[in-house]
């Protein structure tokens, strides 16, 4: 009885998790007797609740490839701090090896602005408000994890303040603090 409940925890889990495919590459390796042809995919596998994770994976069919990395983004799977639940806490920069991105907050009902891979990433993610700009290479798989590279490095309110041995309520009022002097400076 308890092997069934465990079976449906896991099946739940499974099913709460959005799948996007990103892409797919057909592969052809030259052999003594000609042309092996095969398929590259990339997925990118999220809760939409700050969850996500991205694979990639390798077959002689494009079905096989596909769950394959699949399998691989969910073994993957990091968890991101977001503001609100819909936005980024900061603004940042991600990079691999050719491949740059800048993903910047945005105020709610922006949308998600963002090009190819990384649109996928944000959909899974379950951020709804963020402007980003790929800078750099356009391949998709540099794209995803320098996304990646940027979401990783994002630090919410709380752990700075955990960092620090702070309140947060101190940080995030240092915040709007040093906003309003900004303001204040700009008006005189």
């Amino acid at each position: 009885m308890a092997q069934s409940t465990d079976h449906q925890n896991k099946k739940e889990k499974s099913e709460e998790l959005v799948e996007k495919l990103v892409h797919v590459n057909r592969v052809a390796k030259t052999v003594k007797g000609g042309r092996t042809m095969s398929f590259a995919a990339v997925v990118v596998v999220g809760d939409q609740k700050g969850r996500v994770g991205f694979g990639s994976g390798k077959a002689a069919e494009v079905p096989e490839a596909v769950v394959k990395a699949t399998n691989e983004a969910k073994k993957n799977m990091v968890r991101i701090p977001l503001r609100e639940g819909r936005t980024l806490h900061h603004d940042v920069t991600g990079h691999f090896g050719a491949g740059k991105v800048v993903l910047r907050t945005a105020p709610a009902g922006t949308g998600v602005i963002a090009g190819g891979p990384m649109r996928a990433v944000f959909e899974v993610l379950g951020v709804q408000d963020v402007v980003a700009k790929s800078l750099g290479s356009n391949n998709p798989y540099n794209m995803i994890k320098a996304t990646f590279n940027a979401l990783l490095s994002i630090n919410s309110p709380r752990m700075i303040a955990a960092k620090r041995g702070k309140k947060v309520g101190d940080i995030v009022s240092r915040r709007e603090n040093a906003s309003n002097v900004k303001m204040e400076k700009e008006e005189a």
